[in-house]
């Protein structure tokens, strides 16, 4: 009896789990917007930076979003005002996350 036959052996006796799919997506939210997002891309001290603008609701909402887009794209950025900074040119990425969410969306000077 080698190892092999040890461990399938061991790995009979343990309970049977099943692994249920883990999405790293926003939570679906109860009601989206009527009007898009508008999403561009700016310049910020010379650098480029996509803005996220046009979006109603609260504040911490704004802040969720900004959170989740800024993870996703692994850049900085902020929030405020009803308005989304992301550090960077992820206008395409962007729009997909957010069309995927159910968010409307209008690209503004899109390539």
């Amino acid at each position: 009896m080698d190892w092999r036959d040890k461990l399938s052996g061991l790995k009979s006796e343990l309970p049977q789990v099943e692994e249920t799919p883990v999405i790293a997506s926003a939570k679906p939210a109860k009601k989206r917007q009527s009007e898009p997002l508008r999403v561009e891309l700016d310049k910020r001290n010379g650098k480029p930076a996509t803005l996220i603008t046009d979006f109603k609701g609260k504040d911490n909402e704004l802040k969720e979003l900004a959170k989740l887009l800024k993870v996703k794209c692994g850049a900085g950025g902020s929030s405020r005002d009803g308005e989304i900074l992301v550090q960077g040119d992820f206008m395409v990425k962007i729009v997909d996350i957010l069309l995927e969410m159910g968010f409307k969306v209008k690209k503004i000077n899109f390539k």
